[in-house]
């Protein structure tokens, strides 16, 4: 019977055309918030106190990072953040579509076109063979939307509903059928796809893997607790649950760090300009909500803003912090913290 109920509000919003759009990070519905600039606590209080030279493990200015997403509207925050102090290759379907937003950054980000879906390696080998680290910056929509579609432009409607019929409601079957489709499913877009892009940095990389960040979502550890299945209702929680621990099961094996950073619904953007001093949580400054709760694992509930999970990205890179550990960061209503109050709140944990 659920599995009925779950097909028929799919196929009846379907219909309506009222389905939320929802973000690829976090599948909650999209709107505006800001976080002010603030050192994340894990940091060091003395900037020059980086590991030493003999230190091979940890990221240094000029490294290679290769943004994979660099095209969406984290994704192209991320890259252009960490253009600061590292070399950058932006994975994209489309160099075309960004090429406008890295305008004077040239030397600094260089993109390369590949389809993940296609699972072409050869087409991953030329950003990848010089990474020493990656920032996987990709998702899709919670729910059927445009950007299921190969180009995130035409509805995927009619196929929707062509597989719910053909299976006879299964959701999971239909499911099933939508990614044999090739469309941007969760499955194929935050499981298959980080497997591949994984598989791949292992196989053509010949320099040092030092780290790896996956930007996944809150609700990920708690998908059987309200309210996270009925957000998990077309599986995109349990195919970032799977990208997740490929993640860490690479990291084991090749014997680098990672970090999963878990947002909560993502707000603010569009980002159409590129200029910023010193840290991206400008880009938001007429925001209203300033305040910023982060804990180790999947506990909090809140809303993230894009540039703020962007800064968050850098300065952990930068920082050489956050290792081998998962952590969510949601804003909340409140003045600007101190960098006191926001290590007394990590201490606390």
């Amino acid at each position: 019977m659920r599995n009925y109920t779950v097909s028929f509000v799919l196929a009846t919003v379907l219909q309506l055309g009222i389905i939320p759009q929802c973000d690829s990070f976090s599948p909650t519905f999209v709107g505006g918030f800001q976080l002010p600039k603030f050192d994340l606590p894990w940091f060091s209080s003395d900037d020059s106190a980086p590991a030493g030279d003999n230190d091979t493990s940890s990221l240094k200015p000029g490294d290679t990072i290769a943004v994979i997403g660099a095209s969406g509207n984290v994704g192209k925050l991320v890259a252009l953040r960490l253009s600061d102090t590292y070399k950058v290759n932006g994975i994209v379907r489309d160099a075309s579509s960004v090429q406008e937003f890295f305008q004077g950054r040239e030397d600094r980000i260089q993109l390369f076109e590949s389809d993940l879906l296609v699972e072409d390696i050869e087409s991953l080998a030329p950003a990848l063979k010089n990474a020493n680290a990656i920032v996987i910056c990709t998702g899709t929509t919670a729910f059927p939307t445009d950007a299921w579609s190969r180009s995130g432009e035409f509805s995927v409607k009619d196929q929707v509903l062509k597989a719910l019929l053909d299976n006879k409601f299964s959701v999971k079957d239909a499911l099933s059928d939508l990614d044999n489709l090739g469309l941007n499913t969760p499955n194929n877009v935050d499981a298959r796809s980080n497997q591949v892009l994984l598989k791949a940095w292992k196989e053509v990389c010949n320099v040092p893997k030092k780290r790896a960040i996956m930007l996944s979502s809150i609700g990920v550890q708690r998908r059987d607790s309200m309210p996270f299945p009925i957000l998990n209702a077309c599986g995109v929680l349990d195919a970032k649950a799977a990208g997740e621990e490929a993640l860490v099961n690479s990291a084991v094996e090749e014997g680098y760090s990672y970090t999963i950073v878990r947002p909560g619904q993502l707000f603010g953007g569009p980002y159409d300009n590129n200029y910023y001093l010193g840290t991206l949580f400008q880009l938001d400054k007429d925001a209203s909500t300033q305040d910023v709760n982060v804990g180790k694992g999947d506990e909090l509930l809140g809303d993230t803003l894009r540039s703020t999970l962007a800064e968050i990205t850098a300065q952990i890179c930068e920082g050489n912090c956050a290792l081998d550990m998962d952590f969510a960061a949601v804003n909340v209503k409140g003045d600007a913290p101190s960098v006191e109050m926001v290590q007394e709140r990590l201490q606390a944990l």
